[in-house]
């Protein structure tokens, strides 16, 4: 049996981006709120902002960890399965990687020791730094990945010679056309992502009565940022998708399944689309509401697949379901936040038992977004991996086989099998845990009396033997 290696490839390229992916968007959220917990401490002296930051700091630790261990394979793929694309453009990915690392990781790994191990032994104020360089460190890190991502979804600044890409204007590949858009809607959804995984996990704690007092700031601080950040969300995804559609059309087509170009386009809710048909079937719709969201007028023109050969064509029913996921828990995201505000006017925030169990549920759903996200961007620009320039057969190694990918594919699964339940484990130990309170000085001096005196009396046994001796 033949395998197909570009599948295959794909495929495995798709799976270890996926499980890497979940990781960054949370950590960079996180870091954010972790530095203003401590810039809150620091400017307050609150000791439940100082609690919050040290349980939070733990969470973020592991999956950091986590992050970094399987994003590792990622770069190795570019020369295993990838060396047509590796050494094509080398000359811009080659350094940008580069840069990540130099600028971004660095920064990262090395005020992360600082900020988990200098708690109590370096002045608050040097604390705090370490928070906010390494809350610094994963905006730098995304800038650099999503300006590469965005190159190869609409490269500019390039000469293609000879197989190879040259880079002209580096100003006009790193800020290409695509890259504002992407690196706002992808850091909104960092945030998003952190902020209901902390309310989740804070409307928890509430539930079960754990240092009530710490968690309903921290869900009250989150609820007000859903509150901007889910409906901001959603002008900004509009503004990216009137950019794509300029850029990209195919991809917007196929996000929208529509096979014709035509004016008045409508909204499809449900269809199935049928790639070897070039049609829909089971269709529900709403009139023009697809020419009104993307081009501001419901007679404006969209896009048809049928514009370019079956062949040059993404997976459209992936492309066009996986678009409908990450709108639907966007729009959910937007009712949570607006229902959130109105228990708030009503003092039921902290005590509705039905939204704080909701709130549990929804620490997951920005990652079903962000994937859904991912699979619409990877996936719809297909069968280009640099748009219009490099198609996925030309990028991948030549002497690559099917069942050399398949076999990769099995080990990467089970190692990163490995990672994920090594992984949750130590995050829901450090979650059941909860936050550790400290005691007041006073106490703690109380606590150690009996030790002390324990200690004396070990001492006078000790003296006693010696001289009996």
């Amino acid at each position: 049996m033949e395998l197909d290696p570009v599948i295959l490839s794909r495929i495995q390229f798709g799976f270890v981006v996926s499980f890497h992916a979940v990781f960054p968007v949370f950590t960079i959220g996180l870091a954010s709120y972790v530095a203003l917990l401590h810039g809150l401490f620091y400017k307050t002296g609150n000791a439940a902002w100082e609690r919050l930051a040290a349980f939070w700091v733990k969470v973020f630790a592991v999956v950091f960890a986590m992050g970094v261990v399987s994003g590792i394979v990622m770069a190795f793929q570019f020369g295993t399965n990838w060396s047509n694309f590796s050494y094509a453009t080398s000359n811009f990915i080659g350094p940008m990687l580069s840069y990540e690392v130099v600028t971004a990781f660095f920064l990262e790994a090395g005020f992360l020791g600082v900020l988990l191990f200098g708690r109590g032994k370096v002045p608050e104020g040097v604390h705090l730094f370490a928070a906010l360089m390494v809350s610094l460190g994963t905006f730098i890190s995304s800038f650099w990945i999503l300006s590469s991502n965005s190159w190869m979804q609409t490269p500019a600044g390039v000469d293609f010679i000879d197989g190879h890409f040259f880079v002209n204007d580096w100003s006009a590949a790193i800020f290409n056309a695509s890259f504002p858009y992407r690196f706002t809607h992808m850091a909104i959804a960092s945030f998003l992502t952190g902020g209901f995984v902390v309310a989740g996990v804070s409307a928890w704690y509430l539930l079960i009565g754990r240092d009530v007092e710490a968690n309903k700031r921290a869900l009250s601080m989150c609820m007000w940022l859903l509150l901007v950040l889910a409906p901001a969300q959603a002008v900004v995804g509009d503004m990216h998708g009137i950019n794509t559609l300029e850029h990209q059309p195919t991809k917007v087509a196929a996000m929208e399944g529509n096979w014709e170009t035509q004016s008045g386009a409508p909204l499809l809710l449900f269809a199935w689309p049928d790639k070897e048909a070039q049609m829909n079937h089971f269709e529900i719709a709403i009139p023009k509401l697809a020419s009104l969201i993307l081009t501001h007028d419901p007679d404006g023109v969209v896009p048809g697949l049928k514009e370019v050969e079956p062949d040059m064509q993404p997976p459209v029913w992936f492309v066009f379901w996986s678009f409908r996921v990450m709108v639907a828990v966007g729009l959910v995201m937007i009712a949570v936040a607006f229902i959130g505000l109105f228990l708030r006017r009503d003092g039921k925030l902290y005590r509705s038992r039905p939204f704080l169990q909701a709130l549990r549920l929804m620490s997951i759903a920005p990652f079903f977004a962000v994937l859904a996200g991912w699979f619409v961007t990877e996936a719809g620009r297909s069968p280009w991996l640099v748009y219009e320039m490099m198609t996925q057969q030309e990028a991948v190694t030549p002497s690559l086989t099917g069942w050399m990918v398949l076999a990769t594919l099995i080990g990467y699964f089970l190692v990163y099998l490995v990672v994920f339940v090594t992984g949750s484990y130590y995050l829901t130990r450090v979650i059941r845990g909860g936050m550790q309170p400290e005691l007041p000085h006073d106490d703690v001096e109380t606590a150690m009396r009996p030790l002390s005196a324990a200690h004396e009396s070990l001492d006078d046994d000790d003296a006693s033997r010696t001289v009996r001796s």
